[in-house]
C-alpha cells in the first residue's frame, strides 16, 4: 500500500503516518516544515522498516505543486491511499484578522486540498481500490461565529467528500470525511482546548485512537466519521435547532474563551 499524506509533520498527520506504519505501509510524505519531515521520517524507517518518501511543499504554490509532482513521475510512483491533513486555522473574529489571513485560510483548507486530491487521483494504481481522506472538522457541521471561515472551509470539505464518494465509487475510490473535536496536536492548540472549560475537554479526541480509527474506517466503510459518542450527540442535536440559535450558542461559548486567550495561528502544515 502506497500512502501520500500531506501536512504530515502536524500532530494528527503524523499520528497518521505512524498508524500507517504499524501497518506496513509506504509513506510519502508532504508538508511545508522540511525540518519536521526529515524527523518524522526517520522515526517511521527505524520503528517499523517501511519505505518513507519525503518532499517539502508548499501546497498553495502551483509552482511548488507541479515540482513535487515531477519528482513523483520521475520514479513512476502510484499511490493507493490519499490522506488530506493539511489545514489552517486563525483564531479571532473576522474583522479582527487580516484580509490575507482570512484568505490564506481558503487557500489552504480548500484550494490546495483540491489541487493535491486531482493530482494524486490521476496517479493512483490501476485496477486497485483507492482511499480518499478529506480532514473536515467538527465545526462543518455549524455555523459558527468567530470561526466562520474555518468552519465555512471544513463544511467545503464535508460536502465535496459526501459528493465525491458517490461520483468516484464505480471507479474503486472510496472517500471518507473524518470530522474530529478538539485535536490536542500542538501547545497552542492545547491552550485553546483548556481556555474552553469542560467543553473543551470533553469534546477534544486522543490523536492514536482517532488516526487508528480513521485508517480502520476508510478501509471498511468510508463516509462521514464523527469520533466521540458526545461529538455525535452534539452534531445530532444540532441538527435538530434552527441554525441560528446554533449559531448564537456557539457564539456565547467562542466569545468567553477567546476573551481568555490570546488569538494564535493553528496550521497542520501546508
Amino acid at each position: 500500500m502506497n500512502v501520500f499524506i500531506t501536512g504530515a509533520s502536524g500532530g494528527l498527520g503524523r499520528a497518521l503516518a505512524n498508524e500507517c506504519g504499524k501497518r506496513g505501509y509506504n509513506l510519502f510524505l508532504t508538508d511545508i516544515n522540511a525540518q519536521g519531515l526529515k524527523s518524522i521520517q526517520l522515526g517511521l524507517e527505524r520503528q517499523f522498516g517501511v519505505t518513507v518518501t519525503t518532499a517539502a511543499c508548499d501546497l498553495t504554490s502551483d509552482e511548488s505543486v507541479d515540482q513535487l509532482l515531477e519528482t513523483i513521475d520521475a520514479y513512476g510512483i502510484r499511490f493507493d491511499m490519499l490522506l488530506n491533513v493539511a489545514g489552517l486555522d486563525f483564531e479571532g473574529g473576522f474583522l479582527e484578522r487580516a484580509r490575507r489571513d482570512i484568505i490564506r485560510i481558503i487557500s489552504l483548507n480548500n484550494e490546495a486540498t483540491l489541487r493535491i486530491t486531482h493530482a494524486v487521483l490521476s496517479r493512483r494504481r490501476e485496477n486497485h481500490p483507492f482511499y480518499l481522506l478529506f480532514t473536515s472538522s467538527l465545526a462543518s457541521m455549524y455555523p459558527m461565529p468567530l470561526k466562520a471561515t474555518y468552519a465555512a472551509s471544513k463544511r467545503f470539505l464535508l460536502d465535496i467528500a459526501v459528493a465525491l464518494r458517490e461520483e468516484l465509487k464505480d471507479k474503486q475510490v472510496n472517500v471518507l470525511a473524518l470530522c474530529p473535536g478538539g485535536l490536542a496536536t500542538t501547545r497552542e492548540a492545547m491552550s485553546g482546548i483548556a481556555a474552553q472549560g469542560f467543553w473543551g475537554g470533553a469534546t477534544t479526541n486522543p490523536l492514536e485512537h482517532v488516526s487508528r480509527q480513521t485508517i480502520n474506517r476508510l478501509l471498511h466503510r468510508g463516509g462521514v466519521l464523527v469520533p466521540g459518542a458526545l461529538n455525535r450527540t452534539l452534531t445530532f442535536f444540532g441538527k435538530l435547532l434552527p441554525r441560528r440559535w446554533v449559531a448564537a450558542a456557539i457564539y456565547h461559548r467562542w466569545n468567553k474563551a477567546q476573551k481568555a486567550w490570546s488569538p494564535v495561528e493553528f496550521s497542520a502544515g501546508r
